[in-house]
């Protein structure tokens, strides 16, 4: 199925019944292609800083649970019906520690944590699109990993709910984590 017009606004129901083998998201009502089969660059980052913040959930007994893609994430504003909702997206990684908001679909809510992997095809929707509803929908930390330019942008709402200015990390220096403290890692080890 073809990415519809960009002046149709469509819902979540539209979502569900998209092509099953189409990766699509869904922000503000418009249907946005995902890059076909990321590199496996992009999968290692993805794969191992899923493992070493589940790793670290279970070791400090946090009560919080990791996902990785395709995940759908529910992003329903208050007049919304889940049926009615504009916004689903599959982070490359997602932490949700409040699991009333999962269910067999994925995520019905804000997750806590949320990592990106830019792929080069779509850059724009990680650093904008992206950027924007994370903040709306008040996403406590997320991260915007770029492996080309091998490095890391860092954002965490403030107590306004908006993200200020990002924190920006090297793939060789320690990234910390401010939602989960002690939570760091390097993505030269990872992908060493």
């Amino acid at each position: 199925m073809a990415i519809p017009k960009r002046n149709d606004i469509h819902t979540y129901r539209d979502y569900l019944n998209f092509d099953k083998d189409a990766r699509v998201e869904l922000i503000d009502g418009q249907f946005f292609a995902m890059a076909p089969a990321p590199s496996r660059v992009h999968q290692k980052i993805v794969t191992e800083g899923a493992r070493i913040i589940g790793n670290f959930l279970a070791e400090k007994n946090l009560n919080c649970e990791v996902y990785v893609a395709p995940f759908d994430v529910r992003l329903i504003e208050e007049d919304e019906s889940e049926d009615s909702c504009k916004n689903v997206v599959q982070p490359d990684i997602s932490v949700v520690c409040d699991k009333n908001k999962l269910d067999d679909k994925g995520c019905k809510g804000t997750p806590d944590f949320i990592i990106e992997v830019v792929s080069p095809s779509n850059a724009s929707i990680d650093y904008v699109k992206k950027l924007y509803l994370y903040e709306k929908f008040k996403v406590k930390e997320y991260w915007i990993v770029n492996p080309e330019s091998k490095n890391v942008l860092v954002y965490i709402l403030n107590d306004k709910g908006q993200y200020g200015e990002p924190q920006k990390y090297t793939f060789n220096e320690g990234i910390c984590c401010s939602v989960f403290k002690g939570l760091e890692f390097k993505l030269d080890e990872i992908l060493s």
